[in-house]
């Protein structure tokens, strides 16, 4: 039988990465679904984003009116926002929005 190099530190680390992975505890990189009607609180918007989540809302309305309350915190934060097919895409600072699909 071969003998092989062990280290049980680095083994302990893992699993502890390992279970903070389980928790929940995703650093904010999450893809928020939702519905923009006018009855979430602008604020809870600006905080996701600034949390670092991408939110694809249904804009079910004028998406100019319904967003003019928070668009511009989340552009002067650094985050990105499209208004695409009936939904309002935000993403949060260094994620931008890839449009080259789309074509002309």
């Amino acid at each position: 039988m071969s003998e092989f190099d062990l280290d049980l530190q680095t083994v302990e680390e893992d699993l502890e990465d390992a279970d903070d992975a389980d928790s929940g505890d995703d650093g904010g990189r999450r893809v928020v679904l939702g519905v923009l009607d006018g009855t979430t609180p602008d604020e809870e918007w600006i905080a996701a984003v600034e949390d670092g989540k991408t939110l694809v809302l249904s804009a079910e309305g004028d998406v100019n009116e319904l967003a003019a309350g928070f668009a511009r915190d989340v552009r002067d934060a650094g985050g990105d926002l499209m208004h695409f097919r009936g939904f309002l895409v935000m993403t949060p600072p260094g994620v931008g929005i890839d449009t080259s699909r789309l074509g002309d």
